[in-house]
C-alpha cells in the first residue's frame, strides 16, 4: 500500500474540555487501522478571525500553541515505540475569509478536507469553534452535504463520571500510597514504629484523595520516565538559581543599583496541572523573577531586571519543564520569543 493509498482521519480541533479524550480516541484508532496500513491523522484548527484582522497575530499564535498541544498529546499516546505507518499533520484553515454560520466552518473543514483526500472526519462532542455557541449538530448536519463520513467521538466531559468510575483503580491507589508513604518516611526518623505508623497514614491519604488526586490515569512508564527527566532538570534548576544569584548580587553591590522592576505576562506552552505549577515554582525559586499569577497558560511574572526578563523569554526554563512532562520532542517547540513573545510589561 502505497501513501497515497493512506486512511486520512481529519480531527478539528478547539480549546474544549473533552479535546484531549478525542486526541486519545482517534490515536487509539490510528492504531488499531496501523496494521492493515499507513493512517494519517490531519488535525485543523478552525480561524476564528481572518489573517488581516488586527487581533489575527494573538489568535492565530493560540491556534498554532493548540496544534502543537495536540502533537504533544499524540506522542504522549503513541509512547516510546510507536507503530509505523502513522503520521501526524497539522495546519490552521480559514484564515482567508470570514466564518460566522456552521456552513461557513463546514466549507473550511471539507474544502481542506478535498485538498488531502481525507476518509473520515472526527468530531470532538465540545467542538465549539468561533465562540460559546453550540454549533456541533449544525455543523454535523452542513458536512454531510459531502460523502465523507462523520462521527462523533465517543468521549465524556471529565467531570461527568471520570472520578466515580476510576475511583477504585488500583493504580490511582498504588500511586498516592507510594508518594505519600514515602514522604512521611522522609521525614521520620526510620525508627520501627514510623514504618507501621507511615503505613497508616498512607494508606488514609490514599483512601481519601486517590479518587480525586488524578485527571487521568496514572501510569507507571509515564511516571517513571517523568521522575528520570526530572531527575536530570533538578541540576539545571539548581544552575540556574546558581547563576541568578550572582547576577542579584551583582546588582545589589554595584554602586548604583541597575534594578529595572516590571510585571510581565508570559504565555507559555505547557498544558496541565503539574507541568504548570512546576514551572510557575521554577520562575519563583530563580531569584529575580516572581510568578505573581497564573490564569489558564498566562504567567504574570514581577521581574527586576531587564536581564531576568531576557533569560525567561529565551524560555530556558519552559523547554525545560516541557522535557520533563512531555518529553524530548516537546523540549523543541520555540521559545516565547520565537513565538513572538517581547515580554513587554508594566512598571512594577
Amino acid at each position: 500500500m502505497t501513501a497515497s493509498d493512506a486512511r486520512r482521519l481529519l480531527v478539528p480541533v478547539d480549546d474544549s474540555v473533552t479535546m484531549r479524550n478525542t486526541v486519545a480516541y482517534v490515536v487509539d484508532e490510528a492504531q488499531t487501522a496501523a496494521t492493515d496500513g499507513p493512517v494519517e491523522l490531519h488535525f485543523v484548527d478552525v480561524a476564528s478571525t481572518r489573517s488581516v484582522d488586527p487581533d489575527a497575530i494573538e489568535e492565530l499564535s493560540e491556534a498554532t500553541d493548540l496544534l502543537e498541544r495536540v502533537e504533544v498529546w499524540v506522542d504522549e499516546d503513541l509512547g516510546e515505540d510507536p507503530p509505523s505507518g502513522i503520521s501526524v499533520h497539522t495546519d490552521v484553515v480559514g484564515a482567508d475569509r470570514y466564518l460566522f454560520s456552521p456552513g461557513d466552518y463546514a466549507d473550511a473543514i471539507l474544502g481542506y478536507a478535498a485538498d488531502v483526500g481525507v476518509d473520515r472526519i472526527v468530531l470532538d462532542p465540545e467542538y465549539s469553534p468561533g465562540g460559546a455557541t453550540p454549533m456541533l449538530r449544525p455543523l454535523e448536519i452542513e458536512l454531510a452535504r459531502d460523502d465523507i463520513d462523520i462521527e462523533r467521538a465517543p468521549v465524556e466531559r471529565r467531570a461527568q463520571g471520570t472520578v466515580l468510575a476510576r475511583a477504585a483503580s488500583l493504580p490511582k491507589y498504588l500511586t498516592v500510597f507510594g508518594a505519600s508513604y514515602l514522604f512521611y518516611m522522609l521525614l521520620s526518623s526510620w525508627k520501627p514504629l514510623d514504618f507501621f505508623t507511615g503505613f497508616l497514614t498512607a494508606t488514609l491519604v490514599s483512601v481519601l484523595l486517590a479518587p480525586v488526586a488524578f485527571s487521568q490515569q496514572p501510569s507507571v512508564f509515564r511516571v517513571g520516565r517523568q521522575l528520570a527527566r526530572m531527575a536530570l532538570f533538578v541540576p539545571y534548576l539548581l544552575k540556574e538559581i546558581a547563576v541568578a544569584n550572582l547576577q542579584i548580587a551583582y546588582v545589589v553591590l554595584h554602586p548604583s543599583l541597575p534594578i529595572d522592576p516590571k510585571i510581565v505576562e508570559l504565555r507559555a506552552a505547557v498544558w496541565g496541572d503539574a507541568p504548570v505549577t512546576t514551572l510557575a515554582n521554577s520562575i519563583t525559586l530563580t531569584p529575580g523573577t516572581l510568578t505573581v499569577d497564573v490564569t489558564d497558560r498566562a504567567f504574570a511574572i514581577h521581574s527586576l531586571t531587564g536581564g531576568a526578563r531576557t533569560d525567561l523569554f529565551e524560555g530556558g526554563l519552559e523547554r525545560a519543564v516541557r522535557f520533563v512532562f512531555y518529553g524530548r520532542e516537546a523540549a523543541a517547540i520555540a521559545s516565547p520569543r520565537e513565538r513572538g513573545d517581547d515580554g513587554e510589561g508594566q512598571d512594577g
